[in-house]
């Protein structure tokens, strides 16, 4: 009970270390990004490809108002995991900055500049009182001098740079399948393949649907942002054998609906949201 409260008292504000150097408000907006469906990242040889599970809480929700990916700029992608209101701000932070950096310079601004940008801005908010931490990740892809490049923020502000990660839930998991199978070499199609991959092999579910995930490309030879068609996205998931059948679909809404019973029965008053439904999904997509 002693280590409990003085928990608790170190956690009442951002700008508090505990004895032990933690800032646990940070701690708690990284367990918000692990609430978040997943978003994947993987860096091709011509191209970074993003990827994200945009399943819908409702049969009733439209995919569309599902938002997990995001075009920042003409050759910058950015898919979220976590809170989506933290993360429409954060997309709104680095439009403006890919904008100034064009008004200012006639240029379009680097990948990993950008990325910095961004993380200067979340790290304010891990040492302001009054305020507290966003509670989401992003994934970062884009071209930059015709090389791809591709990071993470995180919400204590620090950027990393990755060949392929993972953010949100069943984020070790899916990691783990992409050591085992990604290749430098990879093409853009084959990464494209490998990301579905692995958002399949974590989902409980037989298959995906073209409304359930995101995916989005910026290619080397063509470096402007694609957000890939649901005419497209199912074509791709036919070729690799991940396509969900009617009869999947069914019996997914109807596990959905009882997982989602079972989670509000096991969480409780921990939820991070306790008004309705569609809250609940602004929350944790």
């Amino acid at each position: 009970m002693q280590g409990q409260a003085q928990q608790q008292a170190y956690d009442r504000g951002i700008t508090i270390f505990s004895p032990d150097g933690r800032l646990y408000q940070v701690e708690y907006a990284r367990e918000a990004v692990k609430r978040g469906t997943a978003s994947i990242g993987v860096r091709a040889e011509d191209g970074v490809v993003l990827v994200a599970d945009k399943r819908a809480r409702s049969p009733l929700m439209e995919p569309k108002s599902v938002e997990k990916i995001h075009k920042a700029d003409d050759h910058v992608g950015v898919a979220s995991a976590g809170h989506v209101a933290d993360a429409r701000k954060l997309i709104d932070f680095a439009r403006r900055q890919a904008q100034v950096n064009r008004l200012r310079y006639g240029e379009a601004i680097g990948i990993e500049t950008l990325t910095k940008n961004i993380t200067d801005h979340i790290q304010q908010y891990t040492q302001v009182g009054g305020a507290r931490p966003f509670g989401v990740a992003l994934v970062v892809g884009g071209i930059e001098n015709g090389e791809p490049r591709l990071f993470e923020t995180d919400p204590s502000g620090t950027p990393y740079e990755w060949q392929a990660l993972s953010i949100g839930s069943n984020r070790t998991d899916i990691r783990e399948y992409l050591e085992e199978r990604y290749e430098e070499d990879l093409s853009i199609d084959a990464a494209v393949g490998l990301a579905l991959e692995a958002l399949a092999e974590v989902n409980e579910d037989d298959g995906l649907t073209p409304d359930g995930v995101g995916v989005a490309t910026v290619t080397v030879d063509d470096p402007t942002f694609h957000e890939r068609s649901a005419a497209e996205k199912e074509a791709i998931l036919e070729e690799h054998d991940l396509l969900a059948t009617d009869e999947d679909e069914e019996a997914a809404d109807g596990e959905d609906a009882d997982d989602e019973a079972d989670a509000a029965d096991d969480t409780g008053a921990d939820d991070t949201d306790d008004t309705d439904d569609t809250d609940d999904a602004d929350a944790e997509e």
